[in-house]
């Protein structure tokens, strides 16, 4: 199957996270996008383990409740492997081949840039565009997983019952819903923008320049580490913390929530993204960036943006690939709201649809 294959819509984007299923259903409106159904159904604790799914079935019975939620009849679906279990790499081919002939080249070649043997991944390419180096090549991404990272998330797919039609890379549909928020913006085409993903378990900084992705890093730190504090603090089981800390001051916790376990988790939010910055400063000829986008589920804490903001020196934003869009009737916009900053790699899988 191929990472870059394109099929006719509607697509289903399917993120699967280490604790929960995101699902998006986007359609054309005249010149705008409309959200038609969204869902997020929680996986099992363990189903997913850094990146890798480890119950098919389980994963797979989250996803067909996230469709049934969802209330779509799509059936065709987009996933993504994570940036860290791909190999990306640009390379020039001579411009005169022909799409056969050119794939039967990079076959030849490719094992010179990936690792593994060339039967253990799924491999696909696409062409870029004209080198700006030499008229007579082209720009070629070359991105290829191990089979094994594709073959699970397909798996978990045709188990629930889905046709997958597209394997994407996180990033790039990452990159995708990105191109919705900075349109936007309209702020300069050449900014440098970090987008900071921060899940239950990793956190990505993806950066951007000129719309196009130059540094991807994984961190291992995420909102789980909120819930199980809480969990701790208060002698609760994981399923009531997870609902406590959704919930906030509402959820049944003490005055001295806030102070005792939210405030140092924020801080520690703020450390980490800063940190992050700094790994990116060190490996680059920057030593700044525009602005940051803050995305996954912990972007949604109440004060964290403001804190970061506060923290870099940068003026930090809250993704919301949506705040421009039509949303079907019976879908909550608050709701939609609240989950947006956890949709981005479900959103820029379901914009596959209209490539």
């Amino acid at each position: 199957m191929g990472l870059f294959s394109k099929k006719s819509p509607p697509l289903l984007g399917i993120d699967i996270s280490s604790t929960a299923i995101k699902l998006i259903e986007l359609r054309q409106q005249d010149a705008r996008y409309r959200v038609e159904s969204y869902a997020v159904e929680p996986l099992p604790p363990n189903a997913v383990v850094e990146n890798n799914i480890v119950e098919v079935d389980a994963v797979a019975a989250s996803i067909r409740a996230a469709v049934k939620r969802s209330r779509t009849k799509a059936k065709h679906a987009a996933i993504a492997v994570p940036a860290s279990a791909a190999i990306s790499k640009t390379i020039t081919m001579p411009a005169t081949l022909g799409e056969e002939d050119l794939h039967g080249q990079i076959e030849l070649q490719a094992d010179q840039y990936i690792p593994y043997p060339l039967e253990e991944v799924n491999l696909d390419f696409q062409v870029l565009g004209p080198s700006s180096a030499n008229a007579n090549e082209v720009e070629v991404l070359l991105v290829a997983s191990r089979s094994e990272n594709v073959e699970a998330r397909v798996g978990a797919l045709e188990a629930a019952g889905l046709t997958p039609k597209v394997v994407d890379v996180e990033s790039y549909a990452m990159e995708n819903a990105f191109s919705l928020i900075a349109a936007q913006r309209g702020g300069s085409q050449e900014e440098t923008v970090a987008i900071v993903d921060i899940g239950a378990t990793m956190t990505t900084l993806t950066v951007m320049q000129a719309g196009e992705i130059v540094y991807t890093r994984e961190q291992v730190f995420g909102g789980k580490q909120l819930t199980e504090e809480i969990m701790r603090r208060y002698g609760i089981s994981y399923e009531e913390a997870g609902r406590a800390k959704r919930q906030g001051g509402q959820g049944g916790l003490p005055d001295s929530y806030e102070e005792e376990v939210l405030d140092p988790f924020r801080e520690a939010m703020a450390q980490q993204v800063a940190r992050s910055l700094q790994f990116f400063f060190g490996a680059s000829q920057h030593s700044s960036v525009d602005y940051i986008l803050l995305a996954g589920g912990c972007a949604a804490i109440p004060g964290a943006a403001e804190l970061i903001e506060q923290t870099t020196g940068t003026d930090t934003a809250i993704a919301n690939p949506f705040s421009n869009m039509a949303i079907a009737s019976g879908i909550r916009a608050g709701q939609l709201n609240e989950d947006a900053p956890a949709l981005m790699i479900a959103c820029g899988l379901a914009m596959r649809s209209f490539d």
